[in-house]
């Protein structure tokens, strides 16, 4: 489970770095502004997540060191809704820390939603 909660924590810090280049990529206003929100969100959600995860099961000290830049912004977002998904069943499945995760399921929904249909 310690290596399944990296991964995630891992991927989503990256989404906040991913987000930040496309916000600052983009020549559209909408994508700029979902973007920017998305990013300074998302880290303070993560950080939210793996505090209370180590107050339950302890810190974790080491951390996968990849990273994949994306090449466009939807269809990045929409990985991470496919990711967020798969990597459910295995993170820890106690209340707070399903929450957190929700939140961060509801900010990537949300985030789709801004860049697909609000141009």
């Amino acid at each position: 489970m310690e290596k399944e909660m990296a991964m995630f924590l891992s991927t989503m810090l990256n989404a906040g770095t991913n987000a930040h280049f496309f916000h600052w990529a983009t020549n559209s206003f909408s994508q700029h502004s979902a973007l920017g929100d998305f990013y300074e969100e998302v880290v303070e959600l993560t950080d939210d997540l793996a505090e209370t995860y180590f107050g339950v099961y302890g810190q974790i000290k080491s951390f996968p060191n990849t990273y994949h830049e994306p090449k466009e912004p939807v269809k990045y977002l929409e990985s991470l809704q496919a990711f967020i998904k798969t990597a459910r069943p295995d993170l820890p499945q106690d209340s707070e820390i399903v929450q957190l995760v929700d939140n961060i399921a509801d900010l990537v929904d949300k985030t789709v939603y801004k860049l697909k249909f609000l141009k």
